[in-house]
């Protein structure tokens, strides 16, 4: 049995007023012989803002945080980051 590791995003949420993108991933490894057997996996979760460069993520989340980061909404985490900074 030879393994391999794969990492693989299984999902990608929008969450909250300001669109936040959260990312997780699925660190697998697996058996090359059958492709299908998972011997072990864990999980890494990220966080994307609107004021993020996107640039090196994966083309499925840039186009997620694309698609969801209008000029609204990055005016807006703008403001509130502002704000909050004061």
């Amino acid at each position: 049995m030879a393994l391999v590791e794969q990492t693989i995003i299984d999902k990608i949420e929008v969450t909250g007023p300001f669109k936040h993108v959260q990312v997780r991933q699925d660190k697998q490894i697996i058996d090359d012989v059958t492709n299908e057997v998972t011997v072990s996996g864990r999980w890494h979760r990220y966080v994307l803002n609107p004021s993020d460069d996107i640039s090196g993520q994966p083309s499925d989340v840039r186009g997620v945080a694309n698609s969801v980061w209008t000029d609204e909404v990055k005016a807006a985490w703008a403001a509130h980051q502002e704000e909050r900074n004061g």
